[in-house]
């Protein structure tokens, strides 16, 4: 098994408390790689209020500069939103400075407030994604200059440089819940990223899904195309057992509306009573014994690669990840390796 980071910075408070928050997460991610983490995958979000991360690429830019061996993702860069050259070469030149460890997840987005902002329909969603990817691919596969005459985007005697390091193309990473998407993400090429809300019969079932449609196409499948997120919260004793539900509670409260498919509606509406609340199956909350087993249960279903959305994230909790967990799945922590 591999483990990863997923999520980004949460920046609140003014620019000096902004730049606090971004200083910390990249911290932590260098943490991470000490420890034997193998990637980080960065939301892209808007108009949130929120804090999250809007301009990913560029965060990402910078820990190529703080970091030498951990992957660097996009989950997801939001396609209908962009001019898709300009994303080409803003990717590429991330994937040149990293020396080839982009991986570039892409997404049509489903937040209606991101599209109102700005100004773009969600109906076109589809058709825009659709269309930015063509001219991706053709701006990262040409060997030269080229031409694109589409619906929204018309491009005449382009050339995008510079070329990613990995070729033809760094990994296409895609967002996906649904079988059919998640059938069509294994046929056009794509790796597959995983919620972390839905609880772990259907990430295994989708797993199969995506093995078995591979395998139709003919296209050789590997465990680490796809990427599971799970919450993280490790806990030692019953109190810290209470907090850290209370804590799952108001997640699912703030992102409940990224779920999709069978049981979704379980977390659509958390009702404001805190009793009623149940626990569910989804996250890694527990003590280490119990996020073992529940790891344990998740490789047994095919997932190899997890990637971890921690509230709170914290220096400590990684360490203690590495120290008390990571062994369990035949990986020794680097920087404990070190000493």
């Amino acid at each position: 098994m591999k483990f990863g980071l997923f999520g980004g910075a949460r920046a609140r408070g003014g620019p000096a408390g902004d730049s606090h928050a971004y200083h910390d997460f990249v911290n932590y991610v260098i943490e991470a790689e000490k420890l034997g983490f193998s990637s980080v995958f960065l939301v892209e979000h808007h108009f949130t209020g929120f804090g999250q991360v809007s301009a990913s690429m560029s965060l990402l830019a910078y820990l190529a500069a703080r970091t030498e061996r951990i992957r660097l993702g996009t989950a997801v860069v939001v396609l209908p939103w962009h001019n898709p050259i300009l994303v080409a070469e803003q990717a590429a030149t991330l994937d040149l400075l990293s020396n080839g460890r982009l991986d570039f997840g892409v997404g049509k987005g489903y937040r209606s407030y991101e599209f109102s902002g700005f100004c773009i329909p969600p109906e076109e969603a589809t058709e825009r994604f659709d269309e930015a990817m063509e001219v991706i691919r053709k701006a990262w596969t040409s060997p030269g200059r080229f031409s694109y005459h589409g619906k929204r985007w018309r491009f005449d005697n382009v050339v995008v440089e510079p070329s990613p390091i990995q070729q033809p193309h760094p990994p296409f990473w895609l967002g996906a819940g649904s079988a059919e998407s998640i059938r069509r993400a294994a046929r056009e090429g794509y790796n597959l990223l995983l919620d972390q809300i839905a609880p772990t019969d259907l990430i295994i079932d989708r797993v199969a899904t995506f093995r078995q449609e591979c395998e139709r196409v003919g296209r050789p499948y590997d465990p680490m195309m796809v990427g599971v997120t799970r919450g993280l919260q490790i806990v030692h004793n019953e109190e810290e057992r209470k907090r850290a539900i209370a804590t799952r509670r108001n997640v699912l409260k703030n992102i409940g509306d990224l779920a999709r498919g069978p049981g979704a509606e379980h977390y659509a509406h958390i009702k404001e009573d805190e009793d009623s609340f149940v626990l569910d199956d989804a996250p890694l909350l527990g003590t280490p014994e119990e996020i073992i087993a529940r790891l344990k249960r998740l490789e047994a279903g095919g997932v190899e690669n997890v990637l971890f959305a921690a509230p709170g994230a914290s220096v400590a909790g990684l360490r203690t990840f590495a120290e008390e967990i990571m062994p369990a799945f035949d990986q020794e922590p680097m920087a404990l390796a070190q000493v």
